[in-house]
């Protein structure tokens, strides 16, 4: 993924600095819960909400399970319409092919709309080594650019950011990139896009180059829809000259009918709008409309791998609305960046595992980034069993095991600091096993009590450190039973 993120520390350390931000977590607090609370309300105007939910993954899994066909189709199909497909292995054949599309124009700025693949491969970077800047065009987006910042949320990648903060950046960081702010801007939200509007305008009419994402790829006609609120997108999709797309193979449905399912899903999960204010689609090419030439990047990046896992590819069925992030516990008061991806909260700790693997101290420590309360499985519009992921990811970190990278079957070595939690483990079965041993380890517990800690010594102190231990009872249960009930009580 991004190069931004490299050398992230692990979750946890990322999560107490976090929060112990007061200024981060009330920006959370109000941001999340606002839209969750409208979110709630949107999806409850649908009497079948939960049946387009189980069309939606249905849909899902059954383009994963024939993916090579729908892709094969979408490629003919654009290829028909006047566009050229590419194929991307990862990060870094994307970006060549990006780069070489772009340096073949001549120009040496590019427009983009705001895109979760092209921050997944790092392409801003990419480009801006090879001497083309890019410039962000969604309005969160622009803040983050121009503020040298990471996204933090998927929906609204500046949702650490309060107004006053915005009105900052926007004083200090617009002249650098283009038109400066007005003078006396303040941090009323209809200046702040007033300044936005005006300093992105020029680069529209300026820019020969656009490049987007997309939510979705229709197989049946090829046709490509980004679903977006402020108009950028539309500004990027038509008035370029060229335009190339970066899309995860995921993002294909098969027909029309399919699409029209999460066009009533993803509004209301998202953004909590019956349907969003712009929905642009676009097939191949026109010579009367819109840009002269089109390219699809068609990316893999561990896509493939994570397919192969029968637990962990429900993941792909993500549309990347966020509901789970608003509603997490977790993600609400340790912020996005804690995640040390451009995919945060629930999603991301089991996304990035899978697109990434777990060799690295953050990936591994994703799959723990939860309570595992259920609550993002509750409102997944596609009906994404987030925390069985978690758990089955958990079960890899620990015992080690064959995955498949690249196309070739490696053996994981277990993460390094878990060899005490095994061996706990194997304990815990072999007492659970042997009722006799486990009989005489609850009386003798119940009868040292006083002596006992408070904190676990040595590996387990960073369980304790987070969790009160559960006091021991002064007598074991089945020795209280045998008491009151008696011995043929069938204890």
């Amino acid at each position: 993924m991004s190069g931004t993120f490299v050398g992230m520390p692990a979750f946890p350390a990322a999560a107490r600095a976090a929060v112990g931000d007061a200024t981060l977590r009330a920006n959370l607090r109000h941001a999340t819960r606002t839209i969750r609370d409208k979110r709630a309300g949107a999806v409850a105007e649908l009497d079948d909400w939960a049946r387009l939910r189980e069309a939606g993954k249905h849909i899902k899994d059954h383009t994963l399970r024939h993916l090579d066909r729908y892709l094969l189709r979408l490629e003919r199909e654009v290829t028909a319409a006047g566009g050229t497909v590419h194929w991307a292995a990862d990060a870094a054949e994307a970006n060549r092919i990006v780069t070489r599309l772009v340096e073949e124009t001549g120009e040496s700025e590019v427009v983009k709309v705001k895109s979760m693949a092209t921050q997944e491969i790092g392409l801003n970077e990419a480009l801006e080594a090879a001497g083309v800047r890019a410039y962000e065009t969604d309005l969160a987006e622009l803040i983050v650019q121009l503020g040298r910042d990471r996204p933090s949320h998927i929906l609204v990648p500046a949702i650490h950011r309060n107004r006053g903060e915005i009105r900052d950046i926007f004083r200090t960081e617009m002249g650098r990139w283009g038109r400066p702010a007005p003078d006396g801007l303040t941090d009323e939200p209809a200046e702040l896009a007033e300044a936005a509007r005006l300093h992105l305008r020029e680069k529209f009419l300026r820019a020969k180059v656009g490049i987007s994402g997309a939510n979705f790829m229709v197989a049946e006609t090829g046709t490509l829809v980004v679903v977006e609120s402020e108009g950028n997108g539309r500004m990027c999709l038509t008035l370029p000259e060229t335009l190339i797309s970066v899309v995860g193979i995921e993002k294909v449905v098969p027909t029309w009918r399919d699409l029209e399912v999460f066009l009533q899903t993803l509004p209301r999960s998202s953004t909590a709008e019956r349907m969003n204010p712009y929905t642009s689609t676009w097939t191949g090419t026109s010579d009367s409309d819109g840009p002269r030439a089109f390219h699809l990047v068609l990316l893999d990046n561990g896509r493939t791998d994570a397919l192969a896992d029968e637990v962990g590819r429900q993941a792909l069925r993500c549309i990347r609305c966020s509901a789970c992030l608003n509603v997490c516990p977790v993600y609400e008061r340790a912020g996005g960046h804690a995640y040390g991806s451009v995919y945060p909260g629930p999603i991301g700790a089991i996304l990035s595992p899978q697109l990434r693997g777990t060799g690295s101290a953050v990936d591994a420590s994703l799959p723990y980034a939860s309570s595992l309360c259920g609550a993002c499985y509750e409102v997944c519009p596609v009906a994404i069993d987030i925390p069985e992921v978690l758990v089955h990811l958990r079960e890899r970190v620990v015992e080690g095991g064959d995955v498949t990278r690249r196309g070739v079957r490696v053996r994981l070595r277990p993460a390094k600091g878990h060899a005490a939690e095994r061996a706990a483990m194997r304990a815990a079965r072999w007492v659970l096993g042997h009722p006799g041993a486990l009989r005489a380890g609850q009386r003798l517990a119940s009868r040292t009590r006083a002596a006992h800690p408070r904190a676990l010594p040595g590996p387990g102190r960073a369980w304790s450190a987070t969790r009160d231990l559960p006091p021991v009872p002064a007598e074991p249960f089945r020795d209280w039973w045998r008491r009151t009930h008696g011995e043929g009580s069938g204890a």
